[in-house]
């Protein structure tokens, strides 16, 4: 199982930060260790001083493939759910400034934290699906995958030309504006639809 991550797909988010709109997906990966487990908190690292949420709508890829063209991506997944990648936005920083790969500052163990999935049932379009963020009950991120500068299927078309797209593996598809910082004992809840699919307690 691998973890693929779509960076600056939301075009506010890229603004925020101060970075390019990507003409084509941005990709970065996550190692299966980056995946926290189920009702387990999340212990603040000892590298950084500045850790930060981005919520997501993940996929979850449930047929294997290669080249997959983007009118077919819609047979190669069935179950969505909200996530969170976070990331050591100091240490991240500090490697782009010297032009260096900034992995250790995405792919931390228990970087990757996942909801419980739900299926698409025919009447839902992956392309039209809210999702929220609350940090300490209060709203701090609210997106719409309609706002994605490359949806679902473009993602996955332009993933599996470079890697073989395996059962289980997940897609982060990006995060919205809203990113901000987290401290010890702060509650994150997301929510896909209105219904709250995820729950992390920061340690």
């Amino acid at each position: 199982m691998k973890i693929i991550c779509i960076g600056r797909n939301y075009i506010e988010h890229a603004k925020e930060l101060k970075n390019e709109v990507p003409s084509e997906p941005v990709i970065f990966m996550k190692p299966k260790s980056a995946l926290l487990l189920p009702e387990k908190p999340v212990y603040y690292p000892e590298f950084t001083d500045d850790l930060h949420y981005e919520c997501e709508l993940v996929v979850r890829i449930n047929k294997n493939g290669k080249y997959i063209q983007e009118r077919f991506a819609r047979k190669y997944y069935n179950e969505v759910t909200v996530g969170l990648d976070f990331t050591a936005r100091d240490l991240q920083q500090k490697l782009k400034d010297k032009g260096l790969p900034w992995e250790i500052a995405k792919a931390f163990d228990a970087s990757a934290a996942v909801g419980k999935f739900v299926s698409l049932t025919p009447e839902k379009n992956v392309q039209e699906m809210n999702f929220e963020l609350k940090l300490n009950n209060m709203t701090v991120q609210n997106g719409n995958t309609a706002q994605m500068i490359f949806g679902v299927n473009k993602i996955i078309e332009y993933a599996s030309k470079f890697f073989t797209l395996n059962i289980g593996d997940l897609i982060f598809t990006g995060t919205p504006a809203g990113v901000g910082p987290v401290t010890v004992y702060d509650k994150l809840e997301g929510y896909l639809e209105g219904e709250k699919l995820l729950e992390v307690d920061i340690r």
